[in-house]
């Protein structure tokens, strides 16, 4: 198949998932000050476009003696029922309950996949969630490592195993599908800034 035979898969609300991987105290204060003001305002940002399209939240705390809880503003913008998967591996595909936690929906097959860091627990689950078999984006901007360098070495590492990279908007966007739609007002309000 030649590359302008390719579709581009888009996200669609009834197949998809969003995960929020290691976004805790501990490792964002590490983080560029500027960009993870960013990064959290559009992990939020998925967060209430998917309560929003009742789309399911999975979130992972890695090591959370070490490391802290996830950082406040995430925290509670979380759905109740999102209670984290605790672990202590890098990739969340070897925690012991995150794969029940995924397949708990099995018809949704896509993982929107944010967090911390990058290059290194994002980008090792996200290798697991493609082996699995999982259709995976991660939004370019709903991702941070400690040094731009890291996070920019494993987008292009990502796109190159066919990993979609996108932005946050897009994948709201993606999910309401149409202007028409009776969400698309309560969405819409949340990237118009």
């Amino acid at each position: 198949m030649s590359i302008h035979q390719a579709q581009m898969p888009l996200c669609q609300r009834d197949f998809s998932q969003l995960l929020i991987i290691d976004a805790q105290e501990r490792l964002a204060a590490a983080m560029p000050r500027d960009e993870l003001e960013g990064v959290t305002a559009n992990i939020q940002r998925l967060i209430s476009a998917a309560k929003t399209l009742d789309i399911p939240v999975i979130a992972t705390q890695h090591n959370s003696r070490g490391l802290g809880p996830i950082i406040a503003p995430i925290r509670e913008a979380l759905p109740e029922a999102a209670e984290p998967t605790e672990k202590t591996a890098f990739s969340c595909c070897t925690a012991p309950g995150f794969e029940h936690n995924i397949s708990a929906s099995p018809e949704r097959r896509q993982l929107v996949v944010v967090g911390m860091e990058a290059h290194i627990c994002i980008v090792q689950t996200v290798s697991g969630l493609q082996r699995w078999g999982y259709q995976v984006f991660v939004p370019a901007d709903g991702i941070i490592s400690r040094h731009p360098a890291y996070k920019q070495n494993v987008l292009e590492r990502m796109r190159h195993c066919g990993i979609q990279v996108v932005c946050t908007e897009s994948v709201g966007f993606e999910w309401l599908g149409d202007s028409s739609d009776e969400q698309f007002r309560a969405v819409w309000s949340l990237f118009k800034e």
